[in-house]
């Protein structure tokens, strides 16, 4: 969720319902808990903000609205792989996003646990396609993740909303996906159903399986270093591509996206 900075000078702890319709405090109440803001982190050496901000969320209906997705999307992967696995995800994607925010977005504040979400989403679909071998309705699986994950990046085309963490955090869960949520192909788990404590020198995974884990992590070391780097250089990343900040915001005759 973003806010524009000129509702930060407004103040004020409780904000009027026109103000912040999310039922919650003003942005510059957010702002003094550690929310997003590019020219704190840059140059008020704020960097903890990047993670901060993924605690944070603009009111009470933004809060239900991300929780109940996080009881939809994080359920079946915790159950499967575990709340260490899901739960390094879940975070380090909430810092991808806020990086690759940072990278775009200068003139807003930024809270929520979107990118955080995001993030499993990606780790979800990467868990498909590095698992593919166990899954019996491949095609309606992929259809399926893919057409819940456009519609939900379509909708953060939207005022308001930032798409950019939502992107940073998929791809960053995206690629931890590869790394984290590996299984043993089906073949080995049909043919090696032995009792505790039997020998068993089978491979437990393929090789594409161990190509993509390599492939992603060297993705995802790089992705972070570079985007880090160009974070607190402060760098501008809309210089380099014209058209990127079309991702979080198109203008339409009803609303502008200035803000």
């Amino acid at each position: 969720m973003a806010t524009s900075r000129a509702d930060v000078e407004k103040g004020g702890s409780s904000p009027p319902l026109r103000q912040n319709p999310l039922l919650g405090p003003s942005s510059a109440t957010l702002v003094k808990m550690g929310a997003l803001v590019w020219d704190k982190v840059v140059h008020g050496h704020q960097g903890w903000r990047l993670f901060s901000c993924m605690w944070m969320h603009a009111g009470v209906l933004h809060l239900v609205a991300n929780m109940l997705s996080l009881l939809f999307i994080g359920l079946r992967l915790e159950q499967q792989f575990g709340y260490v696995r899901i739960g390094g995800i879940y975070l380090i994607s909430g810092v991808g996003g806020s990086v690759l925010s940072s990278l775009f977005i200068r003139s807003a504040i930024s809270v929520g646990a979107s990118g955080a979400l995001f993030g499993l989403l990606g780790a979800m679909l990467a868990e498909l396609l590095s698992n593919w071998t166990i899954y019996s309705n491949k095609v309606a699986a992929v259809t399926t993740l893919l057409f819940v994950i456009a519609v939900n990046l379509v909708l953060g085309i939207l005022p308001h909303v930032n798409n950019f963490a939502h992107i940073g955090g998929f791809l960053t869960g995206f690629l931890l996906g590869f790394v984290l949520l590996m299984r043993p192909h089906f073949g080995w788990m049909e043919r090696y159903r032995l009792p505790a404590g039997s020998p068993c020198t089978a491979r437990k995974y393929l090789p594409y399986q161990w190509a993509l884990m390599a492939v992603a992590l060297a993705l995802a070391v790089a992705g972070f270093a570079i985007g880090l780097a160009m974070v607190f250089r402060g760098a501008n990343a809309n210089s380099s591509c014209g058209w990127c900040h079309y991702l979080s915001c198109v203008p339409t005759a009803s609303w502008s996206c200035a803000n």
